[in-house]
C-alpha cells in the first residue's frame, strides 16, 4: 500500500473511534499487504502468500458493529473456512486463520497445477483457484469433466463425459469396469489413464503459454472503448507479472495509472519501476500515450 493512502487512513483513524481501530489493525498485519480498501475503511483486501508462493487476495467486509460481530469474507478458493471469532478477535486473527486454510488445499492446488500443466484441458481460460473441476479433451469427440475433493483431492474423482453417444457409452463403460484400480498413491494422470485405458493427450502449445486474461487492477478483460485511450481503446490484457507464482495479468494502462500514483515507483524515460500489486516482485510498464 502506498504512502499516501496510508496517509489518507491516518486521516480518518482521528474521526472515530472506529476509524482509530482499523488502523491500528491495518498495522498489525503490515500496510505492505494491504492491497485496497474503500473509503470508509469498511471493505479492506489484503494479499496474502501461500507456501508455495501462490498469491491469495482476501477480501474483508466490516459493518458498523465491528468487532461485536464478525465480519464477511471472501476469497479465491474452493470453500472458505468457518472463521473463529470473539469480542476481543481483531483482523490480524482473520489472516492467521486464513493462512491456515490456504495450508490445507496445497495439496488440491498443487493436484490442479499438475493437470493443467500435463493434460489437455479443454477450457483455456486462466483458471481460478476456486475451481475445482477441469474439463480434459480425451479424444476428437470426446471429453471429461473431473470434479475434484478439494479435501481429498487424490481420491477418485467424480466425472461426467461429453461428445458422441458411441464414444460416451464406451468412457462409461471402461469407468464402471476399472474404478476400483484408482489407487491414491499413483500419479493422477497414470490413475486417470488406467481407468479409462487410453493413452491422454498432453496440454497444446497454446495452453502452456495461456496468459491470465483478467486485468488485476480492473477487473476487466477488456478496456473500455474510449478515444482517450488510442490506441488501447478496448484492447485486452497486455502486461504480465514474470513471477511464475503469480502470472497475474494487467491492462498496461491500468499498470501504468497504479504505479504512478505510489511514491516509490521509479521512471526512466517512457518505462515506470515498480513492484507487482499482488506478489511485490518488480515489474515494469511502458507508459502509454493518450489522446
Amino acid at each position: 500500500m502506498e504512502c499516501a493512502d496510508q496517509k489518507r487512513c491516518q486521516e480518518l483513524a482521528k474521526s472515530s473511534s472506529f476509524y482509530r481501530r482499523i488502523y491500528s489493525e491495518v498495522e498489525e498485519i503490515g500496510w505492505e499487504h494491504l492491497v485496497r480498501f474503500g473509503e470508509d475503511l469498511r471493505l479492506l483486501s489484503f494479499r496474502v502468500k501461500d507456501k508455495k508462493g501462490r498469491v491469495h487476495i482476501l477480501q474483508i467486509t466490516l459493518d458498523g458493529t465491528y468487532p461485536n460481530h464478525p465480519p464477511s469474507l471472501s476469497a479465491d478458493v474452493p470453500h472458505l473456512f468457518s472463521l473463529k471469532w470473539s469480542i476481543n478477535s481483531r483482523l490480524k486473527d482473520v489472516i492467521q486463520q486464513f493462512q491456515k486454510h490456504l495450508e490445507k488445499l496445497q495439496d488440491f492446488w498443487n493436484l490442479m497445477d499438475d493437470i493443467d500443466h500435463s493434460l489437455l484441458v479443454s477450457d483455456l481460460r486462466y483458471p481460478q483457484r476456486a475451481l475445482s473441476h477441469r474439463q480434459l479433451n480425451i479424444s476428437n469427440d470426446s471429453y471429461i469433466i473431473l470434479s475434484i475433493d478439494a479435501n481429498d483431492p487424490i481420491s477418485l474423482p467424480d466425472c461426467r463425459f461429453l461428445g458422441s453417444d458411441s464414444g460416451v457409452e464406451r468412457l462409461r463403460a471402461m469407468w464402471r469396469k476399472n474404478c476400483k484400480r484408482w489407487m491414491r498413491d499413483k500419479p493422477f494422470s497414470e490413475n486417470l489413464a488406467h481407468m479409462l485405458d487410453i493413452q491422454l493427450h498432453g496440454p497444446s502449445s497454446i495452453q502452456q503459454t495461456d496468459p491470465q486474461t483478467e486485468c488485476g487492477i480492473c477487473y476487466a478483460q477488456y478496456l473500455p472503448i474510449d478515444d482517450e485511450l488510442g490506441d488501447k481503446s478496448g484492447s485486452g490484457t497486455d502486461c504480465t507479472c514474470e513471477n511464475n507464482s503469480c502470472s497475474r495479468a494487467f491492462h498496461s494502462v491500468c499498470l501504468g495509472d497504479w504505479l504512478r500514483s505510489i511514491t516509490t515507483t521509479r521512471q526512466s524515460f517512457d518505462v515506470l519501476f515498480g513492484n507487482c500489486p499482488y506478489c511485490s516482485d518488480p515489474i515494469a510498464v511502458k507508459m502509454n500515450t493518450r489522446k
